[in-house]
Order: C-alpha cells, then structure tokens, then sequence
C-alpha cells in the first residue's frame, strides 16, 4: 500500500520542483519582442536555463525525455534556446537486465529464445529509455536485430501521462497560461505520439509502408520487417551494416557519389509528405546509415504522422508562396491552417511575415525551407497564432533533411529541390482518383435531386411573407442582464453616498440624544451607510465570481 501510493506522490513532488525551479525562467516568454536584430549564432531565450530544463526532464525518466522530444517541434509555444537544447536530449540509457528482456520476448513470442532465433547477442547494440536493439539471426541465417521493450516501461508511461493529464486540466482552467496554451490539447497530441512509439506494430507497419514508398529509389533502403517475430513490445528487422551520416568525414565523402543519393533522399521525403501524406518526424542524421554498397539507410521509424489531404494542399501553397517571395499569401495560407488566440494581431503578422519572407527571398540559394517553416511557426506563436502540431513536424523534419544533405554533399541546393519536387507534385495532384470521380458525382446527383424542392420552398416562403433571416449578433439578454447589474450598483451606490453626506449634515443638529458625543440621527445614518457599503461590495464580487465561473463552463 505504501509503495503503491507514494510513487504518484514522489511524481508530483517531482513535478512541482521543476514548476518552482523554472516558473522565473524564460521557458514561455515571447520571443524577440523587442524587435532587435540578434546574432543569428545565439538562440533566442537563455541559454544556460534551457539546458537546465532539458537535464530535470532527463532525470524524470522516459516519459518527460520524450515529451521534452517532441516540445522541441514546437517552435510556435517555446523560445529557440529551449527548442535546440530540448532537440539534443539524450535517450541513452543503461542496458536492462538480459533475464528480464528475456521474459518479455518469450512471452511475446510464445516461445524459447533459443528456438525463435538461431542466435541472440546477450549485449545490446543500443539501449534506449523506452527499450534496447540486440544482434540476432533467424534459424536459416537470416540476420536481424530485435527491438525489446524495457519491463514496465509502458505502465510508467500511463501514470506518467494520467499524473500530466491532472495537472494540464487544473492550469488550463485556473490559469490564464493555461487556457492561452491549452496544454490539455498538447498533451492530447504527445500521448499519440507516445502510445505509437510504445506499439512496435505500429513501427512495423510504417516500415512496411516506407518500404513502399521507396520502391523506386535504388539508393535508398528501408529495413524489412520480421512479421511472425514481432508483437506490440518485440520488433525484429532486417540488420543493416553501415556508419552512420555524421561518421563519415570529408574525406570519407570524396569516395562516395553523394549528389544522387541526397537528391534521392530529398525527393522521396517531399513525395511521401505532400503526395501520400506520410511524414517521418524525426529523419535526423543518427536514424541514417551509409551502407558497404553506398547507399542510404533509413532507420527509426517509431515517430511518424499522417498528414492531412487539407494540411498537404496548405503546406504546397505555403511552399509556393516562399519559393515566390509573395508574404500576403504566405500569411494568409497561414492565418487559415491555425487557430487564432485572443490576441491575435492580423495586421502586425502580416507585416512580420512579409518581411520574413523578403529576407528569404533575397537571400536566394541560401535559405532552407525547413528553417523558413521554422521561423514561419516562431512568427506565428508570436503573434497568438497556433498553427497545427504536424506543421510544426513538417518544419523540423525539412530541417533535419537540410543537416543531412548539408552533411553529404554541402553544394546541394535544398531551395531548388523544393521548387523542382513541388512541378511534379502539383502535377500529379492535378490528377484525381477513381474514387474522388465517383463520391463528385453522387453529391453532384444529391445537389440537382434536391435543389428544385428546396428552391420551391424559399420561393413560396418569400412569396407568403414567411421568410426569415436569423442572425447571430450581439446576445441582447446577456447585455439587458449586464445593464441591469451597472445601473443598480450606481443607484445603490448613489444612495449610499447621499446618506453619508446627509450623516455629515446632521452632525451640525443640536440634540439631546447622542451616541459617543455625535447626534444619534447622523450615528444610524452611518452605521447604515457601512453596512449598506460593506454588503454592495460582497455582492458585487459574489456575482462577478458567478459570472465569470459559467462564463468559464459555456463559452459561447
């Protein structure tokens, strides 16, 4: 029993240190308000404080690791010197007991290692928080690697996000951070992406699918999955020798033809993103590998969203709009893919985004597109504009393609890319589906079925004086309600000050009867005029409470 309760506990202690520890910081400040140019080398926001912030989050365990993973997507809600710092966090972790991985895959596979494989490495060739990757080989000698689970890693997850699920609902209705950022919603979008990460048939399945999607690249490669080996906590793939991206050096580089393979690379992760609506999140340079027959591995698929067919026409306009260096259109594409905050200031992003967008412009071959979309979304959370979570995803997974093809072949122009992948990507959205022809054409049929009798009942609702209009305006019950309320606080307010100064009037009349050397009449006259004050101010703020509570309870 006491275990059982102080582990919650120990988490919300946790918790409430580093709140405490970092409520002064920086962590949700604006960004740049004051307008100043600054040195494009220092990231915005303190240094020093982010990099406290992303090491409490380490010491929290692997649930916070990867919360604080996918805050660093969010350039729109934190300052850069936090994303960058969060962007490095470290998910190494020390080796899990073999015995104890043992149980899990045995477990999960039905079977004795010894008769599932025909050999299984006790030492891991990586191990992370959420789980570790072994060398193996199948009974005909395939080789592969097997992905474990750590033992109760997936229940510490759930506590975790049920303990952060508390305390999101608590700050977005009792503080106005909360209801600004609506962390309820943030935490929605992390516990997807956790949950995914923590089913391997889910990794498996996005293999699969990438796999498709890289058919016709010859230089790229995609690890096949094992499908009778793997389960939700055991994943066993293809081995895929190689080193990885940022291993090979410049002279390492001068042996390999590495404009194919990045041109290659690119493309296909614009094809899979804008055309089939499949974005790898985090296609960073350690998930890559140069393989002995020089190509390009594609590793670590657990982080992976769809994208929406709405969401991949905004981003190609968006694209568009950069390429031409046209910010109204840019900002517009903008102002309707996010949601717009109380403070939203149209005019002030506009003129932001216009001028973003001329810098990038101007600046030709040098610009990158992940890192317009980056500024793009710093601009916008700067502005009370929050775009969507898979916006910000696309921005950071074309940054991570710009380090790699940097990295590989430094002459590479990912601008030109961009423009020269978006020709056959419009032309082919131009194209339209067996299915699309056919759902056209039934709601083309329901639209000529019903027009005629709809058309007939405006008619002869117009005709007999019937047709009405109903427009939703000013709520004129809650504005009689609200003119009410002033004009009875200003008369009793009125009243009240009448009788002080007819108290201090009558302090003048001679009198017998007096009460503490003043005339008795003026004495009641104040002592009714206390408390008569004392009780319109309880009202008042007894109501305005009220108010405000359904206000809270019924936005609309």
């Amino acid at each position: 029993m006491i275990s059982s309760s102080s582990a919650p506990l120990a988490r919300y202690t946790a918790l409430a240190r580093l709140l405490v520890r970092h409520r002064r910081s920086d962590l949700l400040s604006g960004m740049g308000l004051d307008g100043f140019p600054r040195d494009d080398d220092a990231p915005e926001g303190d240094e020093a404080l982010a990099e406290r912030f992303a090491a409490d989050l380490e010491e929290l365990g692997p649930t916070f690791i990867k919360v604080g993973q996918l805050l660093s997507t969010r350039f729109d809600l934190l300052p850069p010197a936090y994303t960058t710092a969060l962007a490095r966090l470290q998910d190494d972790a020390e080796p899990a007991d073999f015995e104890s991985l043992r149980e899990v895959v045995e477990a999960e596979l039905g079977g004795r290692i010894g008769d599932l494989y025909g050999s299984f490495d006790r030492e891991p060739l990586a191990a992370a928080s959420l789980g570790q990757v072994h060398r193996a080989t199948l009974r005909n000698g395939r080789e592969v690697v097997v992905k474990v689970q750590r033992p109760g890693v997936r229940e510490q997850a759930r506590e975790d996000m049920e303990t952060l699920a508390r305390l999101a609902g608590l700050a977005d209705r009792h503080t106005d951070t909360g209801r600004r950022f609506g962390f309820e919603q943030l935490l929605a979008e992390f516990r997807r992406s956790l949950s995914g990460e923590l089913d391997y048939r889910r990794e498996a399945r996005n293999l699969r699918r990438f796999r498709e999607l890289t058919a016709d690249y010859d230089l790229l490669v995609v690890p096949a999955p094992v499908e009778e080996l793997s389960t939700s906590r055991v994943l066993t793939m293809d081995r895929i020798d190689g080193r990885k991206v940022t291993d090979v050096g410049p002279l390492g580089l001068l042996d390999l033809d590495t404009r194919p393979m990045v041109e290659q690379l690119f493309g296909c992760y614009l094809d899979a993103m804008l055309r089939h609506g499949f974005l790898h999140a985090d296609p960073h340079p350690g998930n890559m590998l140069v393989t002995d027959d020089d190509r390009l591995a594609l590793l670590d698929l657990g982080m992976v969203t769809n994208v929406s067919p709405r969401l991949r026409d905004q981003v190609t306009k968006l694209l568009l709009a950069l390429g031409d260096g046209d910010g109204d259109e840019a900002a517009a594409v903008l102002a309707a893919l996010g949601h717009p905050l109380q403070d939203f200031d149209a005019a002030a992003f506009r003129a932001d985004v216009g001028q973003l967008v001329s810098e990038a412009t101007s600046a030709g071959s040098d610009v990158q597109a992940g890192s317009a979309l980056v500024q793009l979304s710093q601009v916008s959370g700067r502005h009370g504009l929050r775009p969507p979570a898979e916006m910000s995803m696309v921005g950071k997974a074309l940054l991570n393609l710009d380090q790699v093809t940097l990295h590989l072949d430094p002459t590479f122009d990912p601008a030109a890319a961009v423009r020269d992948s978006l020709v056959s990507l419009l032309r082919s959205g131009l194209s339209v589906s067996a299915a699309g022809v056919m759902s056209a054409a039934l709601e083309a049929k329901e639209f000529t079925a019903n027009l005629p009798r709809r058309g007939n009942r405006i008619l002869e609702a117009l005709s007999e004086g019937e047709l009405s209009i109903r427009v939703h305006a000013v709520d004129e019950e809650r504005l009689h309600t609200v003119l009410h309320r002033v004009a009875n606080r200003l008369t009793f307010g009125i009243v009240i000050a009448a009788t002080v100064i007819g108290a201090a009037m009558m302090m003048r009349v001679p009198t017998e009867h007096r009460v503490l050397g003043y005339p008795a009449v003026a004495m009641v006259f104040f002592v009714f005029a206390v408390l008569s004050g004392g009780g319109l101010i309880a009202w008042v703020l007894l109501t305005d409470r009220r108010v405000a509570r359904e206000r809270r309870q019924d936005p609309g």
